[in-house]
């Protein structure tokens, strides 16, 4: 049997990180593959690419290596060098030294295993880092997926949330994230892939981690002091393993409010991260409509 373990959404989380290097030690493990995003939404990013480049883990590039490749580069609009909404951005991409910057910039888009065949890794989708593949995704659109990567298995992440489905085209995974899962579960999660004899077999793993120990880093680098409204938000996702950040700026958008925060507790009062993200934003589409109209 083949096991391969894959692990993606890390986002600066050396804590979390440290929990998953663990469980792995309790694993024989044949190959370790990393779906990208080992930086941004947290202040270790450094640290954990060290961490990945050293054990030489084949990665694939995220959309949040380009964010942090793009400050760096000043390929970032003006406007993101002073208002407060990117502070944390621009906080992040001074804590990534060089070393780690050359790294990430080599990093490919897809990756095949190289010890069982038909399995390829994205971080979102075949033709984007940028958009991702969850629960919500259609079987048409996941078959889709799979004929496009010509495997049987496509595994992916950048949604923070776990997910295992099964085609008749194949099998598509979503590893969930190591350092700021969606799914109202604090611990760290990857997943496991075990193959044996044109078989595939997929274990989705939660590892317990301290918490509190990552957002006290959070307080100890100067993240969260520097790191303005995002940096509060991004604390609010790791202690409610629930995306905030992006659904407070569509809210900022659809009410006209300037992301600052002033804005914090009026949108935390109305937000309700058990209601999924995709109908929130449905109500705030139609709440817009009807103001306008």
């Amino acid at each position: 049997m083949t096991t391969l373990a894959i692990l993606a959404d890390i986002h600066g989380n050396v804590p979390a990180l440290e929990a998953v290097l663990s469980d792995l030690e309790t694993v024989e493990i044949d190959e370790v593959l990393v779906g990208g995003d080992l930086v941004g939404r947290g202040p270790q990013g450094t640290e954990v690419v060290r961490r990945i480049a050293g054990r030489s883990w084949p990665s694939v590039r995220g959309n949040h290596e380009d964010y942090l490749l793009d400050f760096r580069r000043r390929r970032v609009p003006d406007s993101w060098w002073h208002e407060d909404v990117w502070a944390a951005s621009r906080w992040m991409e001074a804590e990534l030294d060089e070393e780690a910057e050359r790294w990430i910039a080599g990093l490919p888009l897809q990756l095949r295993s190289q010890t069982a065949p038909g399995l390829q890794l994205v971080h979102g989708t075949t033709s984007s880092n940028n958009r991702g593949l969850g629960p919500w995704t259609s079987t048409e659109a996941l078959e889709q997926e799979l004929v496009v990567a010509h495997g049987r298995v496509l595994v992916c992440a950048h949604t923070h949330r776990p997910m295992v489905r099964d085609t008749r085209r194949g099998i598509v995974v979503n590893v969930g994230s190591v350092g700021l899962p969606f799914n109202r579960d604090r611990r760290a999660q990857y997943a496991l892939f075990h193959y044996s004899d044109g078989e595939w077999r997929v274990e989705l793993r939660q590892v317990e981690y301290d918490v509190e120990r990552a957002l006290e880093i959070h307080h100890e680098s100067g993240f969260a002091r520097e790191g303005g409204i995002t940096a509060r938000l991004l604390a609010i996702e790791l202690q409610e393993a629930a995306p905030f950040l992006v659904p407070f700026l569509a809210w900022c958008e659809a009410a006209g409010r300037t992301p600052e925060e002033a804005a914090v507790p009026e949108f935390l009062d109305l937000y309700d991260p058990d209601v999924p993200t995709g109908e929130f934003f449905r109500r705030l589409r139609a709440t817009s409509k009807s103001a306008a109209g």
